[in-house]
């Protein structure tokens, strides 16, 4: 897609097939729990505005709407394999959305897989790792990446590459650095080889170690991890949930808005987690 449209417009199912087109949305329909395309439809099929965020919320919706967004895309969805029932929560985002006339598209294990757009090759990009290959099987798909850094760095310096500070992660919010869940430094001081997995993937780390890599990144911490960690001699840095996740509706904000002109935000509102 080359042009917005007629007037700077594109239609919702014309946005549907782009991003179908750039996103292999289709290849993980097997073995990701999230319905992912397009969640909530909305009667003005005409958009202008693309709000991107990580989390479909409460909180990020009366961002987007603040913004005047009429397409809301983000990488945790509403709907996740099951049927549920408008009740709760639920039911009040899902009014929220209608109320309101927002569309919905989410996006999950496509856009941390993505070897350009992703999370994971974001993160890759930031850290400045070359020969950055597919990594981390998740029922036998990729859904990281690994790399190699040109000359070793500390563990110190890869936290400040990716933007992460210590302390205190409750201490996050809009404007802050977030904070690290944890960090294991139960391995070689000089940093080479470094596997990433954005998001829940702590057990994933045995992948890493079957390797042989220096580092290994995820989101999730988890208590099992730690053992295995020490016992490796792996170093680990448990980023958060949210700091893992952040990169690739940023890139791909800045991907659609490249190829349409179409206006893009970024609603960064962190969880700490």
């Amino acid at each position: 897609m080359n042009e917005t449209g007629k007037n700077g417009v594109v239609t919702v199912p014309r946005l549907d097939e782009y991003f179908h087109d750039i996103l292999p949305i289709d290849q993980y329909s097997g073995i990701d729990s999230s319905r992912n395309g397009l969640q909530v439809d909305r009667r003005d099929q005409d958009i202008r505005r693309v709000a991107f965020a990580v989390d479909a919320a409460l909180q990020v919706f009366e961002a987007a709407l603040e913004w005047n967004a009429d397409m809301l895309f983000v990488h945790h969805g509403l709907f996740w394999g099951r049927e549920e029932v408008l009740t709760g929560t639920h039911y009040r985002r899902i009014r929220t959305l209608l109320d309101n006339d927002l569309a919905l598209y989410a996006v999950h294990l496509p856009l941390d897989a993505h070897l350009s757009l992703g999370n994971n090759a974001g993160m890759a990009e930031a850290l400045g790792l070359g020969d950055v290959e597919p990594f981390g099987l998740i029922k036998g798909i990729p859904i990281g990446v690994m790399g190699r850094f040109a000359q070793a760095v500390s563990l110190e310096d890869v936290l400040g590459r990716l933007g992460v500070e210590g302390g205190d992660p409750s201490r996050s919010g809009a404007g802050k650095a977030p904070a690290p869940l944890a960090v294991l430094p139960f391995g070689p001081d000089s940093i080479t080889t470094v596997g990433l997995i954005s998001g829940g993937a702590p057990l994933e780390v045995d992948q890493a170690i079957r390797l042989g890599l220096d580092l290994y990144i995820t989101g999730d911490a988890n208590h099992v991890a730690y053992h295995r960690c020490r016992e490796a001699g792996i170093n680990a840095i448990f980023a958060g949930h949210y700091a893992t996740e952040v990169w690739g509706v940023q890139r791909v904000a800045a991907q659609l808005a490249a190829d349409t002109g179409l206006e893009t935000t970024f609603i960064d509102i962190p969880t700490g987690l």
